[in-house]
């Protein structure tokens, strides 16, 4: 089963997106800040971070700086996830390291469609296969 890290700040944002993965099949570990989504990133093998931009103690610039400086974090497809999105946006988030950057509200079907691309190209990745987007 993949192992899904939410960061997201926002209890009922937060369920919702617990309750659309695990009924895909995922298991969430959830953090409410960016202090505890390093924590919980440290301590659990993930395969995937959805990662709010705007959270307390550490936001997700600060929280993607620190992964993408671990090894460990190189290949962990990392996801934006904003209420904010503003033009430049988009750019700012990939150029930071985010794979991926999805805009709230967020539209369930399609946040599912890319964590199976996301997912699907990391194992592709892992297989010496990698497909280009």
């Amino acid at each position: 089963m993949k192992r899904i890290l939410v960061a997201e700040d926002r209890p009922a944002s937060l369920e919702l997106i617990r309750t659309v993965l695990e009924s895909a099949g995922y298991e969430v570990i959830d953090a409410m800040d960016g202090q505890d989504a390093l924590h919980k990133a440290g301590a659990n093998s993930v395969d995937l971070v959805l990662l709010d931009l705007q959270m307390p103690k550490i936001d997700g610039f600060g929280v993607i700086r620190q992964l993408r400086n671990d090894p460990k974090f190189n290949n962990i497809p990392i996801v934006a996830l904003t209420a904010s999105a503003m033009q430049g946006d988009r750019e700012r988030a990939l150029s930071a390291g985010f794979s991926s950057y999805i805009a709230k509200p967020i539209n369930l079907a399609a946040l599912r469609s890319e964590i199976e691309r996301l997912l699907n190209a990391k194992g592709d990745s892992d297989a010496g296969n990698r497909e280009i987007f």
